[in-house]
């Protein structure tokens, strides 16, 4: 009988170690980006902004040329006046509604 108690007693113990581990870790990884953010934001943000891009095209499995995508003339292109376009209306509509739901103006 007090084996078992000792082993459960034991089992408490390296689980509570492996938990105060895993905080540490943790802690680390957090203190590591604020302190690369607090050395140099510009480049922080930079690097952090490319990384989100690469994120983003690997998780919607979206192709492109990052080079292309660097120069302002990718921008320039019919498609990007059309999607600004879109843009706006949409935040534009998104807000009109807000407005008419604060001021309790139902459209019909």
């Amino acid at each position: 009988m007090r084996k078992a108690v000792r082993v459960k007693g034991l089992m408490s113990l390296d689980n509570k170690i492996h938990e105060t581990v895993e905080t540490i870790n943790q802690l680390k990884t957090n203190r590591e980006f604020f302190l690369s953010f607090a050395k140099d934001p510009q480049q922080f943000i930079n690097k952090w902004i490319i990384s989100q891009t690469r994120d983003l095209k690997t998780m919607t499995d979206v192709t492109g040329n990052p080079e292309e995508e660097r120069r302002a003339e990718y921008y320039y292109q019919n498609w990007a006046e059309e999607a600004v376009c879109r843009y706006f209306y949409t935040k534009v509509q998104q807000k009109r509604a807000e407005l008419e739901q604060a001021l309790g103006i139902r459209n019909n």
